[in-house]
């Protein structure tokens, strides 16, 4: 939005990029403590699938109008000549592995997060059989030598950038948030119930966000507080893991809570969706209209783009993600019930032999 209509906090609207932190660290937790010991591994890649492929497929097809033509206008600096190279790893879910703009934004920008989730995905049902072996205590100690291995490396990214700047194709340099949600799962789901207030962690953490913003310019110089800053990653991780085991434990004592509630429930099922349409349609409209002055008065914008975008979010919901979904797995469930039937027969029929002979 703010290549379209900046605000004037547009500098701390930025840290809304931790978002992605937020959702790579939640779907960990989510896939762990929804998984079920009798789903095989293919079952369970074939789910997401089903689950994810379909309506980013669709998305993309919206997308490729907006973001490529044959002949850009150099005006529209967003617009990419088309590549059908680099559009076909968008298809495959592959662009992320790549750091250069052209490969990683390619098809649809949002999309490269899901290269990373499918990284995730597949390593998931091996991660999972190693936690499911271990004890409270051992859960813990992994869960901080992780987070403790997350700070090293960041400081040795800044003291010897020579050797360790370069950068780590983003599935992998992700996978941490990824495991640490799956380490906050299992912790609880073998009986751990901290006491943690959610709206505590929310104040924390918009503390957090506001000194990021602020000590550049109150504290300019103060070494402590650049340190923090260039760990403001590792230090976003935790917060994110103390909101959704606060929120979590929260629901499982049953409490009152507001992100129950109907309405909330249903943008939640509709997030996915928005996530794949919104900067399609920011850009259909920034190709219509030239860039606003920053002003708030933009938040009119905000207002107007975010209506749309829901109301097109809950189209592909309804319209392709859960449809699709419910027919993949359909058939996929009738293709395993067809195959324990031939296992069946094929079993009856090599001891029939034998049988007879008795």
């Amino acid at each position: 939005m703010t290549n379209l209509a900046p605000l004037p906090i547009a500098a701390a609207l930025s840290y809304g990029n931790f978002g992605v932190m937020f959702f790579f660290v939640l779907s960990g937790f989510v896939l762990t403590w929804s998984a079920n010991t009798v789903v095989s591994a293919p079952t369970f890649w074939w789910r997401r699938f089903a689950r994810i492929y379909p309506a980013h497929f669709v998305a993309l097809l919206l997308a490729i109008p907006v973001f490529y033509s044959f002949a850009p206008d150099p005006a529209d600096w967003w617009v990419k000549p088309v590549d059908l190279g680099i559009l076909v790893l968008s298809v495959f879910l592959v662009q992320g592995w790549s750091r250069d703009p052209v490969v990683l934004f390619s098809g649809n920008p949002a999309a490269w997060t899901l290269t990373c989730e499918a990284f995730f995905y597949t390593l998931h049902p091996a991660i999972n059989r190693v936690l499911r072996g271990l004890t409270l205590r051992r859960t813990f100690a992994a869960g901080m030598a992780l987070i403790a291995a997350g700070f090293a490396y960041r400081a040795l990214t800044v003291l010897l950038p020579e050797t360790f700047g370069v950068p780590l194709p983003f599935p992998v340099a992700r996978l941490s948030e990824f495991v640490l949600g799956m380490f906050a799962a299992h912790a609880i789901r073998i009986g751990w119930r901290p006491r943690l207030s959610p709206v505590a962690i929310y104040i924390l953490g918009a503390a957090f966000l506001a000194w990021l913003v602020l000590s550049p310019r109150l504290l300019p110089g103060a070494v402590v507080g650049a340190a923090i800053r260039a760990s403001a990653n590792e230090w976003m991780i935790i917060l994110c893991l103390l909101l959704i085991i606060a929120v979590t434990t929260r629901d499982l004592t049953q409490r009152r809570s507001l992100l129950r509630s109907l309405p909330l429930v249903k943008l939640g099922e509709w997030s996915y969706c928005f996530y794949l349409v919104h900067a399609t349609v920011i850009y259909v409209v920034l190709a219509r209209i030239d860039r606003r002055e920053p002003g708030w008065s933009n938040l009119a914008w905000y207002a107007f783009m975010l209506v749309v975008s829901i109301v097109l979010a809950a189209a592909l919901h309804y319209g392709v993600e859960k449809p699709a979904e419910r027919a993949l797995r359909a058939w996929w469930d009738r293709r395993l019930v067809r195959r324990a039937k031939q296992a069946e027969l094929q079993v009856t029929g090599d001891s029939a032999p034998a049988i007879r002979l008795r």
